[in-house]
Order: structure tokens, then C-alpha cells, then sequence
């Protein structure tokens, strides 16, 4: 390849993507072009930097200069990508432009915002570059509020409560983690967050929020208004699809791509939580795991097709930590429920009796591997 690879993008699927490039060849040219610094961290932590009392530069693991010379490829930093030439395969930023045999967008997600008045006072915990640009507010405030109440709601909920603020989390649906199992599932998790003092206002819509002199007043759908220091959204992800869009390429929710992660452009490919795989967006490390090391031998020559197999989902709340793993939103399974003082194992079956997915708590996670072997995908 007399241009290599080109990749748009430095997070985790960027880099795992790198990796995996370098097990398979040492000497094929990689650009990696992003806005940010490239610096390393782990988005994970992010769930738990308040309760650990940690500054956003300590999640820092490692400098974009190590990783380049590590790596053995050129880092664009600090650069925002204007646009794609798919005819003369270039990527352009600014006056520069640069050349490639294979193109891999990379360009993440960012956090959802409700279509409120008052929304710019929400803030957001999607990456490095969010927490330090809200870092004093969030460890100053003494009253936090979580809009969202499903995965990252959740576990935000949990870490600020542990730092010792007081909580609200508000969600429009009838209870926690409702996308991702059945009430009777998450309301362990529910009662252990009553229990340490996190209040959840369930069924209640955020009107409005309106910055004043005492803090920021969360106005609610039942006409409740509340006092508080910090409003944090957690309502999920868009994937950032705009780049594609603009050069042409078929985009849905996500940057649509086949079972090679190619996009509609033969040379394109798009990996993480911008990539729309079979109508989903997997925005969970094991899926962009298995999607890097596929896309790895494709850019090398090769044409696997991608294969997940059953992946654990781990819910980061330390206080009560659940694993679920298959389709565990799914309205028509029926769920046998062991709840013991030592945690909680929930199976969900089909009409065939066949194990669709499952819930484990505590105790009983060690339980998860037999599980996902006895899961029928």
C-alpha cells in the first residue's frame, strides 16, 4: 500500500484497531487524525472518577507521543477533519490534505441533550475532554441531578452518592435500566440506590432548567421544581455521522457497513459507536474488540466477515454490580428469578424453553461464563 491506512479517530476503537494492524504488520503506513490531544485513557473510568477523587489528567494512561513511537505511525493531533474526497481517496483538514488506500472512520458518539430550554446548563460525561471542561463544577456540587436512568445514568448516580452528594435521577420511563430488563430484574439495584439515599423520580419528564442565583432550577413535567448545583444528561449516544454523511457514504442511525465493517465506499470502513452493524449500534467495548481484529486482516487483504459471539455487559455500580448477557429487553421471555441475600441470578426464556439471556448480581456473577455457554444467540 503506497498511502496505508488512514484512521479518523483516537479512541478506544482507533486504537485497538492499531494494535491489531501492528500483530499482522509492522511496516504498512498508519495515519491516526483527530481533534483531541490522542492522549490514552480508559472511557470506563469516567463512571467512577468523583467517588475516587480523581482530576481528568489522571485518567490519562498514556501520551499520544508514546503510543506513535510504540505504534510505529504518524499521529495528526489537535486537527478536525473538514472533509473526504472519496474520488481521490483524500482525507482534508484545514490546508492539509492527505492520501489513502484505506479509509476508517472512527469518530465515536457524543451525548444526547434533551430538546429543552435550558439545556446548554446540562452538562455531559462522554469523554477526557468533557469531565475537564466541567471537573470543578461536578466536584464542588453538593446537589446533583442525573437525567437518564439507564446504564451510565446509573452508575453516575451510584459514584456521585459515594462521594457523598445528594442525588436525584430522573427518567421517564417506570424504572431503572428499563431498555435493558424487566422491572422486577432491576429493582434490586433500585432499592440499593434508595437504600445509600439516591432519590429516583420515575415517570417524570425535564421541562426546563433556568440558571439562578442559588444554583440551577430543574423544572419537572409534574410541575415540581428543584434546587440544584449540577444537572448531568445520560439520555445515550448519537454516533457522529456527519464526516460520512458529507462524503456521500449510506448512513442510518449510525455509518451503515457489512459484515467487513465497510461502508458504502468500497475503501471505507467504520469502526466503534459510530458503525451501524445489521441495524445496531454496539457501543460497548467486547463488540468494538472482536470488530477491530476483524477489520484488522481486512485492511491487510483479508475478507472475514464478523462474528460476535454472546458478550457480557457489565453494569459499573459497585454497591450492587449486575452482569446480563443476550436479549434481556426482549418483552416476550418468561424470567425465572432467584433473589438470595447473597445476590440474584434472573434467566429469561423463549416459548421453547430455550435460554435467551440473563441477569446475575453479586455473589452469583461467577456464574456468568457457564451462562453465556448455555445462551442460545
Amino acid at each position: 500500500m503506497k498511502h496505508g491506512i488512514v484512521i479518523i479517530g483516537s479512541g478506544f476503537a482507533a486504537r485497538q484497531l492499531v494494535k491489531n494492524i501492528r500483530k499482522h504488520d509492522a511496516q504498512v503506513p498508519v495515519r491516526m487524525i483527530a481533534a483531541d490531544s490522542m492522549d490514552e485513557y480508559n472511557k470506563p473510568d469516567l463512571s467512577h472518577v468523583i467517588s475516587l477523587n480523581q482530576r481528568a489528567d489522571d485518567l490519562t494512561r498514556q501520551r499520544a507521543g508514546e503510543f506513535a513511537e510504540q505504534f510505529n505511525l504518524t499521529l495528526n493531533a489537535n486537527s478536525w477533519v473538514s472533509g473526504i474526497d472519496t474520488r481521490e481517496r483524500l482525507v482534508k483538514c484545514g490546508d492539509q490534505q492527505w492520501q489513502y488506500d484505506k479509509l476508517v472512520l472512527a469518530t465515536g458518539s457524543r451525548a444526547l441533550l434533551p430538546p429543552i430550554e435550558g439545556k446548554e446548563l446540562m452538562l455531559t460525561l462522554n469523554s477526557q475532554q468533557e469531565y475537564l471542561a466541567c471537573e470543578s463544577t461536578l466536584r464542588e456540587a453538593k446537589r446533583v441531578m442525573i437525567l437518564g436512568g439507564g446504564l451510565i445514568g446509573t452508575e453516575l448516580a451510584m459514584d456521585f452518592c459515594r462521594a457523598g452528594k445528594q442525588v436525584i435521577l430522573v427518567d421517564n420511563a417506570a424504572s431503572l435500566l428499563a431498555s435493558l430488563m424487566p422491572a422486577e430484574v432491576s429493582s434490586r439495584l433500585q432499592h440499593r440506590l434508595n437504600q445509600m439515599g439516591v432519590e429516583l423520580l420515575f415517570n417524570q419528564r425535564l421541562e426546563s432548567l433556568s440558571k439562578t442565583s442559588e444554583g440551577i432550577d430543574a423544572t419537572l413535567s409534574n410541575g415540581r421544581t428543584l434546587n440544584m448545583d449540577a444537572v448531568v444528561a445520560a439520555i445515550g449516544l448519537r454516533p457522529n455521522i456527519g464526516l460520512a454523511q458529507r462524503a456521500g457514504l449510506t448512513v442510518n442511525r449510525g455509518i451503515k457497513v457489512n459484515r467487513q465493517l465497510q461502508t458504502s465506499d468500497a475503501n471505507i470502513y467504520a469502526l466503534g459507536d459510530c458503525a451501524e452493524i445489521d441495524g445496531k449500534v454496539l457501543p460497548f467495548l467486547q463488540p468494538i474488540q472482536f470488530s477491530a481484529m476483524t477489520l484488522a486482516k481486512n485492511l491487510l487483504g483479508a475478507i472475514d466477515n464478523l462474528v460476535l459471539p454472546a458478550m457480557l455487559v457489565k453494569v459499573k455500580t459497585p454497591e450492587l454490580p449486575l452482569h446480563l448477557a443476550g436479549e434481556t429487553q426482549r418483552l416476550d421471555l418468561k424470567w425465572k428469578i432467584l433473589a438470595e441475600p447473597q445476590g440474584l441470578i434472573a434467566k429469561g426464556y423463549d416459548e421453547a424453553q430455550q435460554l435467551r439471556a440473563f441477569i446475575v448480581s453479586e455473589a452469583h456473577m461467577k456464574q456468568a461464563f457457564g451462562l453465556l455457554r448455555e445462551l442460545q444467540l
